[in-house]
């Protein structure tokens, strides 16, 4: 997704650039909408794990924070005695599928986050674009209890337990539209049938009910942040307290290169000068061969694993976590040992 759409979709209002993309549009909402009535009539087949399966997806194209919440969910299970395991589309992965990820697995092949999630939580995670057949293999082949899928919300074939959506605090959800014309793959409706909604960049819960106030008069939104956990050299990934020199320069190759880039002033950098490649693409030398060797290069942890065969020692990347209330910590434990019951 190019930029410049991405800015396009993300104004208050249909821009006039777009209006001929509104039959596109409506073909998209009668077509998605007959898929999801074939599966709520079970005139299609929904697959049911014998684990409980959570789902942490969002209504919209591009980074939410998806990923570093299946992260912190992994911590937030293992610290409560569940055994979790994780399984993704392998988006941008070239494959073969299904396929289990580890730290020997080339991230061309498997997808960067999938890769990155395995060498960071430890646990089994499985790639494959039909996410049934990685729940399948997931759970035959490890020993896992419970299953996060990784984006998946629009993943009808997939039986889910619980949904988690995530929602951008600074973009919302855009100018409304469905795609083409805007960024949502279904309506904020849809919102209101998932069990939690996550706004990610909200401080507090009055300040998440404002980013959707039409939802927050149906259930209160949770408030989540994305905090920088420190540095880390790309190389080797040893810690530094903070990168060499005055300036930097910095490259994201994420589906919200701007939330990157804001949390990289927080922590205080200057930065000289911004790159931005799309997202999850496939990283080579060739893509930095007119960077000066006189300034650091800063990227995220998705990039950086992409980049470490070929990286010099002054490019650093900047671990994260999602951090949540303890209320929903509490609220979402309590509720999966319900659902344990039942499986």
């Amino acid at each position: 997704m190019s930029e410049k759409v991405n800015r396009l979709w993300y104004k208050r209002h249909l821009s006039p650039w777009l209006w001929w993309c509104i039959p596109l549009t409506w073909f998209f909402i009668v077509v998605s909408g007959l898929r999801r009535l074939l599966f709520r009539l079970r005139l299609r087949k929904t697959y049911r794990a014998d684990v409980p399966v959570i789902v942490i997806g969002n209504i919209s194209v591009g980074g939410t924070g998806k990923t570093p919440l299946t992260m912190a969910l992994v911590e937030l299970l293992q610290a409560n005695g569940f055994k979790p395991g994780i399984v993704s589309r392998g988006y941008r992965g070239e494959g073969p599928f299904p396929q289990q990820v580890n730290a020997d697995s080339n991230p061309a092949q498997v997808g960067d986050e999938p890769y990155m999630m395995a060498v960071v939580t430890g646990v089994p995670v499985v790639v494959a674009p039909k996410r049934a057949e990685a729940v399948k293999i997931l759970t035959e082949q490890n020993d896992v209890d419970i299953v996060l899928s990784d984006d998946g919300l629009q993943h009808y074939r997939l039986g889910r337990d619980i949904e988690l959506a995530v929602v951008d605090a600074a973009r919302g959800l855009g100018n409304g539209w469905r795609m083409p014309c805007g960024p949502l793959r279904e309506g904020w409706r849809r919102l209101k049938r998932a069990d939690h909604v996550l706004i990610n960049g909200a401080k507090d819960t009055d300040h998440a009910a404002k980013v959707l106030p039409k939802l927050a008069k149906h259930k209160p939104p949770v408030a989540m942040q994305i905090a920088a956990q420190g540095w880390r050299r790309v190389t080797d990934g040893s810690e530094i307290e903070t990168p060499d020199g005055e300036s930097v320069v910095a490259v994201a190759g994420i589906g919200n290169p701007k939330r990157f880039f804001n949390l990289l002033s927080g922590e205080g950098l200057d930065i000289m000068e911004t790159r931005v490649f799309d997202d999850h693409h496939h990283f080579s030398a060739s893509d930095f061969f007119n960077v000066s060797n006189l300034y650091p290069v800063v990227m995220t942890e998705k990039d950086a694993v992409k980049c470490r065969s070929f990286a010099r020692p002054h490019w650093y990347y900047l671990k994260v976590a999602a951090q949540l209330p303890e209320s929903f910590n509490a609220a979402l434990i309590q509720q999966i040992r319900g659902l344990n019951n039942d499986h």
